[in-house]
C-alpha cells in the first residue's frame, strides 16, 4: 500500500510517501520558523497555506517518478491535536487530494502517531509511550483496545514550557536546542549531571525549582516562572538553563518510571520534538536500563511534527478499514489520544496487567517506581533508590523529602482517621523506613466499587484534617484478600465499616499539608486517572469513589475537581 501523509499541526508543513510493502518513507517539510518568540497561530497558518502545496507537489513528483501515475491509494492527515486554523488548511488540502485522486482519506491522531511511529521503528510489542512534544507531554498505554492516558501535563506542554524561558531571555524560537546548549556550556561549571561513579560526590550546587510530579501527573508552569526569577536576578542563564533541564527531564522520567510500574510493562518508547534533547534521551535509557526494561528513541526526521508517522499510521489505519467519508472528517484541535479506536492492532494483548508488578504479601524483596520493598511477615523495608539518571544533588533532595514526608504523614493520617501502615523506625540519611505490613495486595488486584467508595472517605477525612496525599493511585491502596465481597456489600462501609478498614492508604512520599481546595481536588484526579488508566469500566468505580468522597468530604472539591479535569491539555 502506498500512502500519501499531510501534517501541519502546528508549525512544519510536512508531506511523506509511504510505501508499506518495503516499509520505504520518504518525507518532505518546510518548517515555520518566526523571527522571534514563540508560534502566532496566524502567521503559522498562512505559512501552512503557502507551504502546504508546496511539499505535497513534491511528494505526488516522487510517487508518480518511482511508482507512476495513480499509485497512492490513500491520503492520511494530522486530524488534530493542534492549532485550529493549521488543521482546518491541512485536512482541506487533505479532501481535496483524497477526492482529486478517488482513494480513501484516513483521519490520524498527530499523539498516537508519535506513539505508533515508535512502535514501529521498535519493534516493540506493549510499550509505554512519552510523548515529550511542545504543546503537550503525556504517558499512553495500549488497553482494552484504546491508548489510555496514564499520565498527563496538568498546564503546560514541555516545549511550551522551556520556550516561556527563552521568550523570556529574548531568544528566537524554537528555544529547545539553544537551552541544550547552554546547559552544556554550564555542565563543567556546575557538575556532573549523572554521578553514578560516587554517591558521596556533591556534584555542584544545582539552581532550586519546582518539581512538580503528582502521581503521574506532572506540571511546568511554575519552573517556567521560577526561571524567569532567577534570570531577572541575574543567576547566569547557562546555569538556569542546566537546572532546568535536569529538573524537567527527571520529572518526565520519573513518571515514565511511575507508569512502567504501574502497568508492568518492560518497553518504553519516545516521541515528540523536545525528544531530541541528548540529556532527557540519556536520563530515560539510564533508569529502563536500571529496571531492565527496552528503550527506543526514533532518530529525529521521526521525532520532530513530520508527515512519516501520519502516513504509517495512516497506512495501518487504511489496512484495517479505518477510513473517513470526506463529510465526516472535520479537524478536532482538541482531539485526545484515548478517544481513538484502536482498529490496526489485531493483537489482544495490553500493557497493562491490572496491578502488575504490584508487590503482594509474600516475602522478598519487591520494586516500584522509587523504591526496593522488603516484605517480611509482620513488617515491611522500604529503601528509596538512588536514581542515576538525576543530578545528585537533586536526587538526595528528592529521596530526603520524600522519606521524611511519608514518615510524618503516614502518622498524622492515621490520627486523622485514615487507615495507614504504623511506622516503626526512620533513617532519613539512607532514606529508609520501617513500617507495619498491611493488607495482602494492592487495590489494582481486586477493584470494586466498595473499595473505590472506602478510598473516597479515606481522602475526604484526610482533606479535612489539611493534608493530602499526593499520589493516591490504585498501586498505593492496599486491601485485604478476606474482603472479597461482591459490590452488593457496599452498605457496609460506612464510616466504621469493615471495608473502611481493610481498605490501607500508603506511600504518602508525595503528600504535604494543605487546606486549598486545588489541591485536595488533584488528589481526586489522581486516584480518577489511576482507575481510568487500567480499568476496563472505569464509570462505576469512579461514580462509586466520588459518592464515598460526598459522604463525608467537601462539596467544593468535586466542583474543582470538574475544571482541573476541563484544563488538560487535550479539552
Amino acid at each position: 500500500m502506498l500512502v500519501l501523509g499531510i501534517e501541519g499541526t502546528a508549525w512544519c508543513a510536512s508531506a511523506a510517501l509511504h510505501d508499506s510493502e518495503t516499509d520505504h518513507t520518504v518525507i518532505e517539510s518546510n518548517p515555520y520558523e518566526p523571527d522571534s518568540g514563540g508560534i502566532h497561530p496566524r502567521e503559522a497558518a498562512e505559512h501552512m497555506t503557502e507551504a502546504i502545496p508546496e511539499v505535497v507537489s513534491l511528494v505526488l513528483d516522487r510517487a508518480e517518478a518511482e511508482y507512476g501515475p495513480n499509485a497512492i491509494d490513500a491520503v492520511a492527515f494530522s486530524r488534530g491535536p493542534g492549532l485550529g486554523p493549521c488543521l482546518r488548511t491541512v485536512g482541506t488540502a487533505a479532501r481535496a487530494l483524497a477526492g482529486t485522486l478517488d482513494v480513501p482519506l484516513v483521519g490520524v491522531n498527530h499523539m498516537v502517531a508519535h506513539l505508533e511511529i515508535g512502535r514501529h521503528r521498535s519493534t516493540f510489542e506493549d510499550p509505554v509511550c512519552l510523548n515529550a512534544s511542545g504543546a503537550n507531554a503525556h504517558l499512553l498505554g495500549y488497553h482494552d483496545g484504546r491508548y489510555r492516558v496514564l499520565g498527563e501535563t496538568m498546564d503546560a506542554g514541555v516545549g511550551n514550557a522551556i520556550d516561556k524561558f527563552t521568550r523570556h531571555v529574548g531568544w528566537t524560537h524554537p528555544g529547545g536546542p539553544k537551552v541544550e546548549a547552554a546547559a552544556a556550556e554550564a555542565e563543567a561549571a556546575v557538575g556532573p549531571a549523572d554521578d553514578a561513579r560516587d554517591a558521596t560526590t556533591d556534584g555542584g550546587d544545582l539552581l532550586d525549582l519546582p518539581y512538580v510530579v503528582k502521581g503521574m501527573d506532572f506540571s511546568f508552569s511554575g519552573i517556567s516562572s521560577a526561571a524567569n526569577d532567577a534570570y531577572d536576578d541575574g543567576v547566569p542563564v547557562e546555569e538556569i538553563c542546566f537546572a532546568l533541564q535536569e529538573h524537567v527531564f527527571a520529572m518526565l522520567t520519573e513518571v515514565s518510571e511511575r507508569a512502567l510500574s504501574l502497568t508492568g510493562a518492560d518497553e518504553l518508547v519516545l516521541g515528540g520534538g523536545v525528544g531530541q534533547n541528548a540529556r532527557l534521551r540519556e536520563m530515560l535509557e539510564s533508569m529502563c536500563a536500571e529496571r531492565g526494561a527496552d528503550f527506543y528513541a526514533p532518530e529525529p526526521k521521526y521525532l520532530r511534527d513530520n508527515a512519516g508517522m501520519i502516513a504509517v499510521l495512516g497506512a495501518k489505519m487504511a489496512a484495517a478499514g479505518d477510513t473517513l467519508p470526506i463529510r465526516e472528517s472535520p479537524v478536532d484541535p482538541n482531539f485526545r489520544p484515548d478517544q481513538v479506536e484502536v482498529t490496526w492492532r489485531a493483537d489482544a494483548n495490553s500493557v497493562i496487567e491490572s496491578g502488575a508488578g504490584a508487590p503482594s504479601g509474600t516475602d522478598g524483596d519487591q520494586r516500584g517506581a522509587e523504591a526496593v520493598v522488603e516484605v517480611r511477615a509482620d513488617r515491611v523495608i522500604k529503601r528509596r533508590l538512588r536514581k542515576a539518571y538525576r543530578h545528585p544533588e537533586l536526587d538526595r533532595t528528592i529521596r530526603r523529602d520524600r522519606t521524611v514526608s511519608e514518615a510524618r504523614l503516614t502518622s498524622e493520617a492515621r490520627r486523622a482517621g485514615v487507615p495507614t501502615p504504623l511506622v516503626y523506625d526512620v533513617d532519613v540519611p539512607n532514606a529508609t523506613l520501617i513500617l507495619q505490613h498491611v493488607g495482602d495486595r494492592d487495590l489494582a488486584r481486586g477493584l470494586s466499587t466498595a473499595r473505590t467508595a472506602a478510598v473516597g472517605r479515606h481522602l475526604a477525612r484526610l482533606h479535612g484534617a489539611g493534608m493530602v496525599h499526593g499520589d493516591p493511585t490504585t498501586r498505593n491502596v492496599r486491601i485485604e484478600d478476606d474482603t472479597d465481597r461482591s459490590d452488593d456489600d457496599a452498605d457496609r462501609g460506612g464510616d466504621d465499616g469493615p471495608v473502611d478498614t481493610d481498605v490501607r492508604l500508603i506511600d504518602f512520599g508525595l503528600g504535604y499539608h494543605t487546606g486549598h481546595v486545588e489541591d485536595h481536588a488533584m488528589d481526586l484526579h489522581v486516584f480518577e486517572g489511576s482507575i481510568t488508566a487500567t480499568a476496563t469500566d472505569p464509570g462505576p468505580l469512579i461514580g462509586a469513589f466520588e459518592d464515598g468522597y460526598r459522604e463525608i468530604g467537601d462539596r467544593m472539591v468535586l466542583e474543582r475537581l470538574r475544571d482541573v479535569e476541563r484544563r488538560g491539555r487535550y479539552r
